[in-house]
């Protein structure tokens, strides 16, 4: 597996995004200091989780191929450690768990070796199939069915959707010297940017609930505000890292925007139905793992069988 080169585009988008950082970072300094708020705090600690998460990020895509399949197959690994832990489940069947935290590196051998075939259906076809024997030998069949369903549905998630962002990295490259790393940073720029953007157009304009039950504070201002501020975005950062036309790059930004709020709402869906307002406190400001990547879970999946389907 090869990704290419650190293309000279790519690098002028960490650039692009660093200067983004250090201006939002000094602005809302200068805004806490001359009128402090509960908002600004707030927004100071997402600027500080995007500094660290984008650090990171940076350092996983830029170095070898191997080290960020490895990174992301950690990060699954995180996703899906924090999913078990909020989850009821019968520890008569705790070996299940064993069996879900193995399908990980199996999955990313896939990747590695550029197995799509067997990357595409390990875990909706044999993992599904699999997982429900070892809760049938234990013999306990209290919450049997709560137990297996929790588990599919969180490896569905937590690897298999987020996986296919790792997938997107060993995409053959195109004749115009496309990179992998061009693609995932497209697609997780986009994605977080669509967060951001709902969030400050929610805040400044939003007043109409769009899912009220399920996430009070989501607004149609917020939504519509995402989803133009995303595709905008997209149509500027496609020429430097996709091979895509004017016409995908608006049909990309819209498709990223739609999913990464349903992935959203999704993970809001399971956090209320738990009756907890973040899945953790790893992540100041930002909540846990799962708070960063629930979007991700909808647009990894769907972004790289729409590049996929069109490019390659």
């Amino acid at each position: 597996m090869n990704l290419g080169i650190f293309s000279d585009d790519l690098m002028y988008v960490f650039v692009g995004i660093v200067a983004v950082l250090v201006i939002a970072t000094i602005v809302t300094a200068v805004l806490k200091r001359r009128k402090p708020s509960d908002a600004l705090h707030e927004v100071d600690l997402r600027i500080r989780s995007w500094w660290v998460m984008f650090i990171i990020f940076a350092i996983a895509i830029v170095l070898h191929s191997t080290i960020s399949l490895i990174f992301m197959a950690l990060l699954c690994f995180l996703a899906l450690k924090e999913y078990f832990s909020l989850i009821p489940f019968n520890r008569a069947h705790r070996l299940v768990l064993f069996w879900a935290y193995l399908a990980i590196p199996i999955q990313f051998l896939f990747i590695y070796f550029e197995q799509y075939g067997m990357f595409i259906i390990f875990i909706p076809v044999y993992m599904f199939l699999l997982i429900p024997i070892q809760a049938i030998f234990v013999g306990d069949t209290k919450n049997f069915l709560q137990s297996i369903a929790s588990v599919q549905w969180g490896m569905m998630l937590m690897v298999f959707g987020l996986s296919h962002l790792a997938f997107s990295l060993v995409l053959p490259g195109k004749e115009n010297g496309l990179i992998g790393a061009g693609l995932v940073l497209y697609l997780v720029v986009l994605t977080q940017a669509n967060d951001v953007a709902q969030f400050l157009w929610g805040k400044m304009l939003g007043k109409k609930k769009i899912v009220p039950k399920v996430s009070p504070n989501k607004t149609w201002a917020g939504f519509v505000g995402g989803l133009l501020t995303t595709t905008v975005l997209a149509v500027i950062l496609a020429p430097l890292l996709t091979p895509f036309s004017i016409l995908a790059s608006i049909i990309s930004g819209l498709y990223i925007a739609l999913m990464g709020f349903i992935g959203d709402v999704n993970i809001s869906a399971l956090k209320r139905d738990l009756a907890i307002k973040d899945t953790s406190s790893i992540i100041p400001g930002h909540g846990g793992i799962l708070d960063r990547v629930d979007s991700l879970t909808y647009t990894a999946p769907l972004f790289l069988h729409f590049t996929r389907f069109f490019y390659f």
